[in-house]
C-alpha cells in the first residue's frame, strides 16, 4: 500500500498515500537507517512527489484535467493560454528539507514538470548515501540492492523530469558539503551525460528492486512502467531533435526492455472497462492498473478532479481537430468510414460511432460548462453526472472527490512499448513491426470490455489495426509514417486529459501543432442545432448561460445576441440575432476565442531565472542560460 508510514501500525478502509509518518525522521545513525522500517519511512516522502494521482485537496501540480491543460487537444475561450516569452527574474526554490517533509515545489506547467531545483536529488543521495554508510551492515543484501535501487530509481525520475524542461543540468551524484563550493555550483552537464547516469541507474533498477515489496510500495513493475514512460521520452527527444541518435537507439532499447518486463509478466491485463480506470472509488483488483493513489475521506485525503468532471464545474474543452481525429468503431477515420452517419458531428451521433473511449470520456449531451460544449466526465462516475442542473453528492462536489487515481496503468505501458519498437524499426534498423505486437498492443486495448452502460447504448468495441490495411488518413504529417502515426492516434485517444499531450508534442519535434492559426477546426466545437429540442430536452437551449449554470436554461435570449454563433459547413458563420433561430445548427463557434502569441524553437525548453544565474556569479561561478533564451 502507499503510504508515509508504517502501514502495519495504522488501520483504515482504504490503501492511502498521504498518511503522516509516526515518528520524525532524525539524521542520526544512532536513532534512524536501523532498519527497512526506518528506511521505508524515509522513502514514502518521495510517493506523493512522484505518485501524485489525482494530488490532494485543490492542488493541480501534474494532475489530469486541471493540471495538463497545456495542449493542443483542448479550447479555452478569448485568447490561449501562451508560451513563456522572457527569461524569469527567478526559477528555483531551494527550500531544503527535513527528512520526509519536503514541499513538493510547484511545477512549471507550460513545461509539465518540476522548477528548476534538486532538493528531490539530493534526498535521493542522501537515501544512497546512508545506506552505503549506516544502513548496509544491518539489513541483508537483498535489502540493501533493493533500497538502492529506490533511491536510484527516483534520482533517475527527478532528473528525467529535469532534463524534460531545461535540457543540459547539473549532475549531482552525491550529497556534498556546503564547502565544496566548486562542486555545488558546477556548470550546467550535457543532456546525455545526465540521461547515461540516468540509463545506468533504471539498468541497476531493473536487476536489483524487489518483485514485491508488499501492496502498493514501489516494485520492479511498477519501476518498469515508468521507466518505459522515460526512456520513450528521452529516446524519442533525442531522435526526432537529431541530438544523438545512438544514444536514442539506447533509450528506446531499455523502453522497450521495461515495458516488457511488465507485459511478460501476464500479471496485468485488460480486464476493466475504460470508465472504470479513472471513476472507481477502489482500484485495488483492477488488472489493468499496477499501482493507484487511494483516498479515503475517513483519513481526510480528497481531491477535485471528478468534481473538474462531474458535469457543473467549469472545463477547458476538447475541439473539432481534437474530435475528428477520433477513429470510428470500423477502425477507419471518418474521411473514409463505412460507419453510417461518419461524417456527423453532433455528440450523440460521435458517441454511437466512434470508438468507445468517445462515450466513455464525453458526456453524450452538450454541456455549457466547458468551453466547447463537449464535456469530459472520464474522470468521474456515470453517476455523477446524472446531478446536473441539481446539487451533486458531496463525493462530487468540491475537494471531496475520493475516485481512486491510476499512476500506472497497462494501457500506458503497451503503447510506450509499441511506440519504441515501431521508431526503432522505422529509423535504426530495429525489428520490423508485427501483426502480433499490435495484436498485443493497440488492438488488446480495442478489445477491453465495455461497460453496462455503453452496451446499453449499443457501442460495439473497434476493429483490430492491421498492418495489412492501415488508415489512409488524409491530414498525416507527410513526416511521419502511417504506422507511427496510427499509434499516436491510439495515444490521443486513451490518455485525453492525462500526462502525456503537450510532452509527446515536445518529444516530437511538434510543437507547432500549438499554433492554432493553422486549422480552423482549433476553434470550433461539436456539431448543435440549438434551435432542437434535441440538445437538452427543452426548447431553446442555451450553451452561453450553461457555460456556468445549468442545462435548463433557455439559450436564444436577447441577452446572448451577439454571443452565440455556429458556424456552417460551407464555412458560413452565424451569429444569434434575435431572430435567426432556424438558422442556428453548425459547428459550435468557442467565444471569442482566439491564437495564443507567437512562439519558436526556444520554447521546447525552460529558461534559468535571472536570480540563479546571478547567484552562481556572486559567488564566482557561471550558470549557463538555456540556449535560444536571452
Amino acid at each position: 500500500m502507499i503510504v508515509f508510514a508504517i502501514t502495519s501500525l495504522l488501520s483504515c478502509n482504504k490503501n492511502i498515500l498521504d498518511r503522516p509518518p509516526l515518528t520524525s525522521y532524525t539524521d542520526d545513525p544512532t536513532l534512524f537507517w536501523r532498519t527497512e522500517d526506518d528506511i521505508r519511512m524515509y522513502v514514502n516522502g518521495f510517493y506523493s512527489n512522484y505518485f501524485n494521482g489525482y494530488n490532494s485537496s485543490w492542488a493541480v501540480d501534474y494532475t489530469p484535467v486541471r493540471g495538463y491543460t497545456f495542449q493542443d487537444d483542448i479550447t479555452t475561450t478569448n485568447v490561449q493560454s501562451n508560451f513563456e516569452s522572457t527569461v524569469p527574474s527567478s526559477r528555483g526554490d531551494y527550500r531544503d528539507y527535513q527528512g520526509v517533509s519536503i514541499t513538493p515545489i510547484e511545477w512549471l506547467a507550460q513545461y509539465a514538470g518540476p522548477t528548476w531545483d534538486f532538493a528531490w536529488v539530493k534526498k535521493s543521495n542522501l537515501l544512497l548515501s546512508r545506506l552505503d554508510s549506516v544502513a548496509k551492515p544491518r539489513i541483508s543484501e537483498e535489502a540493501y540492492k533493493h533500497w538502492q535501487a529506490v533511491g536510484r530509481f527516483f534520482r533517475g525520475f527527478e532528473y528525467s523530469r529535469l532534463v524534460s524542461v531545461f535540457g543540459d543540468v547539473p549532475y549531482f551524484g552525491r550529497v556534498f558539503t556546503e564547502k565544496e563550493l566548486d562542486s555545488l555550483y558546477k556548470d550546467r552537464d550535457s543532456r546525455g551525460y545526465v540521461m547515461d547516469k540516468v540509463y545506468d541507474d533504471f539498468q541497476y533498477v531493473l536487476a536489483n528492486m524487489k518483485l514485491n515489496d508488499g501492496n502498493q510500495f514501489l516494485n520492479r513493475y511498477i519501476a518498469a512502467g515508468i521507466i518505459s514512460r522515460l526512456m520513450l521520452f528521452e529516446g524519442t527527444y533525442e531522435h526526432y531533435h537529431s541530438i544523438d541518435q545512438a544514444r536514442a537507439k539506447k533509450y528506446l532499447e531499455l523502453a522497450i526492455q521495461a515495458a516488457e518486463f511488465v507485459m511478460n509478466s501476464k500479471k496485468w491485463s485488460f480486464e476493466s472497462d475504460f470508465k472504470a480506470l479513472f471513476a472507481s472509488e477502489n482500484l485495488a483488483g483492477n488488472k489493468e492498473v499496477l499501482m493507484y493513489r487511494a483516498y479515503d475521506a475517513a483519513q481526510q485525503v480528497t481531491h477535485a478532479i471528478g468534481s473538474y468532471s462531474n458535469g457543473i464545474e467549469n472545463q477547458t474543452g476538447a475541439h473539432l481537430a481534437f474530435i475528428k481525429s477520433f477513429i470510428l468503431k470500423d477502425g477507419n477515420v471518418w474521411q473514409n468510414s463505412n460507419v453510417p452517419n461518419a461524417d456527423s458531428f453532433n455528440i450523440a451521433n460521435l458517441v454511437l460511432t466512434r470508438d468507445p473511449r468517445f462515450e466513455a470520456t464525453f458526456v453524450d449531451r452538450p454541456l455549457g460548462p466547458s468551453t466547447t460544449l463537449l464535456y469530459s466526465f472520464k474522470h468521474a462516475s456515470r453517476e455523477a453526472v446524472t446531478y446536473v442542473g441539481k446539487t451533486p453528492p458531496i463525493i462530487w462536489s468540491n475537494v471531496n472527490n475520493t475516485n481512486d487515481a491510476p499512476v500506472i496503468r497497462l494501457g500506458e505501458v503497451v503503447l510506450n512499448w509499441i511506440e519504441a519498437k515501431a521508431v526503432l524499426a522505422q529509423y535504426m534498423g530495429g525489428t520490423p513491426v508485427t501483426q502480433t505486437d499490435l495484436d498485443n498492443s493497440i488492438n488488446a486495448i480495442r478489445n477491453r470490455p465495455l461497460d453496462g452502460a455503453a452496451i446499453a447504448k449499443g457501442l460495439q468495441k473497434t476493429a483490430s489495426l492491421l498492418l495489412s490495411s492501415l488508415p489512409s488518413d488524409p491530414v498525416r504529417d507527410a513526416d511521419v509514417p502511417a504506422l507511427i502515426w496510427e499509434i499516436r492516434r491510439e495515444r490521443r485517444m486513451e490518455l485525453f486529459y492525462e500526462n502525456s499531450r503537450l510532452l509527446d508534442l515536445k518529444r516530437w519535434k511538434k510543437l507547432h501543432y500549438m499554433n492554432y492559426s493553422t486549422n480552423p477546426d482549433y476553434f470550433l466545437g461539436p456539431w448543435i442545432n440549438f434551435n432542437s429540442k434535441n440538445v437538452y430536452g427543452v426548447s431553446n437551449p442555451t450553451p452561453d448561460e450553461m457555460r456556468t449554470k445549468s442545462d435548463s436554461a433557455s439559450f436564444l435570449t436577447k441577452d446572448n445576441i451577439g454571443k452565440i454563433s455556429v458556424k456552417k459547413s460551407n464555412g458560413t458563420v452565424v451569429t444569434w440575432n434575435g431572430t435567426n433561430a432556424s438558422q442556428m445548427e453548425g459547428f459550435y463557434v468557442v467565444f471569442n476565442a482566439k491564437n495564443r502569441n507567437d512562439f519558436d524553437e526556444k520554447n521546447y525548453l525552460a529558461p534559468v531565472g535571472k536570480q540563479q544565474i546571478n547567484e552562481y556569479s556572486n559567488r564566482g561561478y557561471k550558470l549557463t542560460q538555456t540556449k535560444g533564451w536571452q
